[in-house]
């Protein structure tokens, strides 16, 4: 039985395995699991600025882009001794021990266990108390283009800019559009996510023919659904610089607001990026420098509470919440009031 195929890689010091490096990963050029190992040493510096420190969730494709997937908290037992890893738990109370991107060494082990992207959390392993990021998801409705979504990316950016929050944003590397704020070392998670419902619905009432904040889908329409649990305790949303499983590797993918104006979606790839990388620099490389306070968003908060507004529903694997209106969509209710 011949050998099987692997190569190996110093990285920060480490030999890196990379088991199967020519087997493809992306149907549309070719490309395989070693040239994701390349995209990823080649966008190094601004993908640490992101990840470094940050307990991470793997979306695992041991067959490419194409194939099944699973994701996996835990580190496998298996997992090299050198690799840092940190306790989470889950909103059912389950305790994982879950991967720490300490560095690139870290993030080639994971890419070599059929890692295509990666999903941090929202804090640092260091201090699990903080949440350091408000991550805003703009969700395409059937029917959008990212032409809505793009124009929507703006309306926030004007209601942040107005507030005096920076914000950064991100392709998903999908149809959608993250924003991002890096924050000041103040708030819990509780928190972080109360200043995305009063965001979310402070847009809703500035824009309601565009943006909403309805949770339940029947009440949507054809605009454009702000996600605010997305910042809800434990949520990891896709990362910066990630590789998406799609044929053509479409990358999650920081960009200026300029930027944000003319990009075309499935241009942005591990082929492309890298390019435009050297070209145009990390969108995103201040964004650690100037961490922002979501106080104006608080104080949205608190006027919605005490003009009797009840907190927006929660997904339904966190327990009931105080404060929060029933969970059951609108037409349900109506049903069973009906009789």
């Amino acid at each position: 039985m011949a050998a099987k195929e692997e190569t190996s890689i110093e990285i920060d010091g480490r030999e890196v395995r990379v088991s199967s490096p020519s087997k493809v990963f992306f149907a549309e050029r070719g490309e395989t699991k070693l040239d994701l190992v390349h995209y990823y040493l080649s966008v190094a510096e601004p993908i640490m600025r992101t990840l470094r420190g940050r307990p991470t969730m793997m979306q695992r494709f041991p067959d490419g882009a194409s194939g099944k997937s699973f994701y996996q908290k835990r580190v496998p037992d298996s997992a090299p001794d050198w690799l840092q890893q940190t306790t989470v738990s889950t909103p059912n109370g389950t305790d994982s021990n879950v991967l720490v991107v300490a560095d690139m060494a870290h993030l080639v082990w994971a890419v070599n266990q059929g890692c295509l992207g990666f999903h941090p959390w929202p804090y640092l392993a260091a201090t699990p108390e903080v949440t350091d990021e408000l991550r805003i998801d703009l969700d395409p409705t059937p029917g959008q283009t990212f032409a809505d979504i793009r124009a929507a990316g703006f309306r926030v950016k004007d209601l942040l800019d107005e507030l005096g929050i920076h914000a950064y944003p991100k392709t998903s590397g999908n149809r959608g559009l993250h924003i991002y704020a890096r924050l000041e070392p103040r708030w819990d998670s509780f928190d972080v996510r109360a200043a995305a419902v009063a965001m979310a619905r402070e847009l809703e009432r500035r824009h309601p023919d565009q943006l909403t904040a309805a949770w339940w889908k029947e009440e949507r329409g054809d605009r454009v659904f702000i996600d605010f649990n997305q910042n809800a305790p434990h949520k990891t949303v896709f990362g910066a610089w990630s590789v998406r499983s799609r044929a053509g590797g479409q990358v999650s993918a920081p960009l200026s607001w300029s930027e944000l104006e003319s990009v075309e979606l499935d241009d942005l790839t591990l082929a492309s990026v890298p390019h435009l990388l050297a070209e145009w620099g990390d969108p995103w490389e201040t964004m650690n420098d100037a961490p922002q306070s979501i106080e104006p968003l608080l104080t949205m908060s608190e006027r919605d509470m005490e003009a009797g507004l009840m907190d927006a529903p929660w997904p339904p694997v966190y327990p009931k919440m105080p404060n929060e209106p029933p969970r059951v969509a609108p037409s349900r209710a109506k049903q069973a009031a009906e009789g």
